[in-house]
């Protein structure tokens, strides 16, 4: 009998936890495709995206991919595996392109392109990020001697600083924590023109004006949009895309759940998150799944194909 009270009460706090997180993701779904909000300003429009590659496992990735980034000058995505550490690049559909070796990183969970060859990759085991060049036809990619930052802020084994995403309009980089807490952190003040970076650094942490509306038990990976300036986080517990605009007002929610926006299963442990710059929308699950979502209409702020 009080076996069955135990499982029975954490079954009714499963439940309670779910219903926390979705109901209001639900309620305010519902609201924002029907209505639309408030917000007047430019959006990426996510209630008009629909999977048009759903689950496609990546051939040559078994395992741990994380992190998604678009590099615009290339037209490819890069992604992070560990165990091994390695750089993938993939195609804009879902093919591998090449795997790089990666040295001196344990658990790479992050990565975001900066310009040229230029990224960062962010390490979960040692709390730090590196700035690192992959250019065309690299095979090993070692981080020793390559710039980098430790960030000390509310460490937490295997819940440290998951995604990362640079803002080259205002020279900064948004870098998210897990949970325990979730944070959304900015850091300004890096010079990443020079080969050896002279830091001046201001860290502040990003919040929403209304962030009881996060929607989201984690946070797994995020991605600035430059052409509208709004911030999308990515929630792998939640399966959730939400758009918060500059402000922090959230203007866009996208479930990634079966029978939303054309997927016809619960996208299982989404990773990565990126948008290229045509507007289509990148989303990778570990350990290899590989989804693409397209706007009905191309937005007016996406360029052509």
């Amino acid at each position: 009998m009080r076996r069955r009270l135990v499982w029975g009460t954490l079954a009714a706090l499963l439940i309670a936890a779910v219903a926390w997180f979705k109901l209001p993701a639900l309620g305010f779904y519902w609201v924002s495709t029907r209505w639309g909000g408030p917000h007047e300003g430019p959006a990426v429009g996510l209630s008009g995206y629909r999977a048009t590659i759903e689950g496609l496992p990546v051939q040559g990735l078994n395992r741990n991919a994380s992190g998604l980034t678009f590099n615009p000058e290339t037209s490819t995505l890069f992604t992070v595996i560990n165990r091994p550490p390695q750089v993938a690049e993939l195609s804009t559909d879902g093919r591998l392109r090449r795997l790089i070796e990666l040295e001196g990183v344990r658990d790479p969970e992050g990565i975001t392109h900066v310009d040229g060859d230029r990224y960062v990759i962010s390490d979960e085991d040692s709390h730090s990020l590196y700035w690192v060049r992959i250019g065309p036809g690299l095979g090993r990619l070692s981080v020793a001697g390559a710039p980098s930052l430790r960030l000390s802020i509310d460490v937490v084994d295997n819940a440290s600083f998951e995604g990362v995403s640079w803002d080259s309009v205002h020279n900064r980089l948004y870098v998210v924590k897990e949970k325990l807490p979730l944070r959304v952190l900015t850091i300004s003040g890096l010079d990443v023109q020079r080969e050896s970076p002279v830091f001046n650094l201001a860290i502040s942490e990003w919040k929403s004006w209304a962030a009881a509306s996060l929607f989201m038990s984690d946070l797994s990976s995020l991605t600035l949009h430059e052409a509208t300036g709004n911030l999308l986080l990515l929630s792998d517990e939640s399966a959730l895309v939400v758009e918060y605009a500059a402000d922090g007002e959230p203007v866009g929610i996208l479930p990634l759940w079966r029978g939303f926006h054309g997927l016809k299963r619960k996208v299982p442990q989404p990773e990565g998150l990126a948008i290229g710059g045509d507007g289509a929308l990148y989303v990778l699950s570990e350990p290899n799944l590989f989804y693409r979502f397209e706007p009905a209409a191309r937005p007016v702020w996406a360029k052509a194909r």
